[in-house]
């Protein structure tokens, strides 16, 4: 399909100018960021490479068209409206996935739901001059998003959210998610020459993406997703070429320092799982350890981690004393770089210093912040190392 289309990216409320920079460095035109979403123009072609180099979208979107509805016969009719035969055969499999809807008089999201896959069988018949569809080729799943009373209809080109990049069998409690993680980091100056650690690393999650671009290796590189199988809006080559693209541009000799500390053993065994299923336990070192002993020699480092955030009471006693640690562990590093991501609201009092940003996050239902200290910058060297971002088209 070579027409432009409009695609859609939601990502975590909070982190759309992350998303919106990934995507111009594929080299594609941004049509508008809205709160948890990124909006751009693409072909066929970009389907395939969203779905593989973005590292902080949850899932990309093919929008098919969008209607201003106050009723439900509004709804119905604006539905109908839209082309749905360009973009679904005859044997096409659809249903209305999700439905969400903010502020606006149409409310039930099942209603919208059975609403608008009335209304595009509707529009199906009258085009393929059938009466009842099999639905037994390729899935075409529906997401609705209702706000205002303004509905965007979209297509789901990702099937399940991209933060499941294939590595992650083995979870701790209260993990971080893959696509969150990753735009935290891409948030930072880090780059694969500096070090990094993570003394609450859990599952690995942290190190394991910040290796996965110091590597170059694209998160969707060793999965599957559901447009794959539309050949009649996306040829199969389009993928094939992607993943080759990426493949071309994974490095995995380079040589980094990335360190992830969990005071449970079992938990850090987890982690080392998951690395190697990633392909990257090599450029990370996990050990048990607690945040007590967090030391390193060298000058310029980084520190990003979620730390508990004493989600259960019993555990909310102790967190003074756990961020009074983890500030003394910041200030025995020399002119390092802290990034802490937690919902707990007196972190700056117990890590005993002020952070130069904080931004409002949120980690699933849970509202956090993410407290950033930076440190100085070291001194002029040589060329920088390159992130995992792919090369500008």
């Amino acid at each position: 399909m070579k027409e432009r289309m409009e695609l859609m990216a939601p990502c975590h409320f909070g982190l759309e100018a992350v998303l919106k920079r990934e995507i111009q460095d594929l080299g594609y035109e941004i049509c508008c960021v809205e709160d948890g979403r990124v909006t751009f123009y693409g072909d066929a072609e970009a389907i395939a490479l969203a779905n593989v180099f973005l590292r902080s979208a949850e899932r990309v979107l093919l929008k098919v068209g969008s209607v201003h509805a106050e009723t439900y016969d509004e709804l119905f009719e604006g539905v109908r409206a839209m082309p749905w035969e360009r973009y679904l055969p005859i044997n096409a499999k659809f249903w209305v996935t999700k439905a969400t809807t903010v502020k606006s008089r149409l409310f039930s999201p099942s209603d919208i739901q059975s609403i608008v896959k009335k209304a595009m069988v509707e529009r199906l018949k009258g085009v393929y001059g059938v009466s009842w569809f099999a639905e037994d080729g390729a899935a075409y799943p529906v997401r609705v998003f209702f706000m205002k009373d303004e509905a965007i209809l979209t297509l789901d080109t990702t099937g399940e959210s991209l933060h499941k990049r294939g590595y992650r069998k083995l979870t701790a409690k209260a993990p971080i998610s893959e696509t969150l993680a990753s735009a935290l980091i891409m948030l930072t100056p880090w780059k694969a020459d500096r070090i990094l650690v993570d003394p609450f690393c859990g599952s690995g999650t942290f190190p394991i993406e910040a290796a996965m671009m110091a590597a170059n290796i694209a998160p969707g590189m060793e999965r599957s997703f559901l447009a794959e199988n539309w050949e009649n809006l996306v040829e199969r080559r389009k993928w094939y070429d992607a993943v080759e693209e990426a493949q071309d541009l994974v490095d995995t000799s380079v040589q980094t320092d990335i360190q992830g500390y969990d005071i449970d053993g079992e938990v850090v065994r987890a982690a080392r799982e998951n690395a190697k299923r990633a392909g990257v336990d090599h450029l990370i070192h996990f050990q048990q350890r607690p945040v007590s002993e967090l030391r390193h020699p060298k000058k310029y480092g980084f520190v990003i981690t979620n730390p508990p955030y004493g989600e259960r009471l019993e555990e909310k006693a102790a967190l003074p004393g756990l961020y009074r640690e983890i500030g003394e562990a910041f200030a025995r590093l020399d002119s390092w770089s802290e990034y802490v991501i937690t919902s707990y609201e007196d972190a700056e009092k117990y890590i005993g210093k002020q952070a130069a940003k904080n931004r409002k996050i949120y980690n699933g239902m849970i509202k956090a912040y993410y407290y950033q200290f930076p440190g100085p910058r070291p001194p002029k060297k040589g060329s920088e190392g390159r992130m995992g971002a792919r090369e500008q088209k």
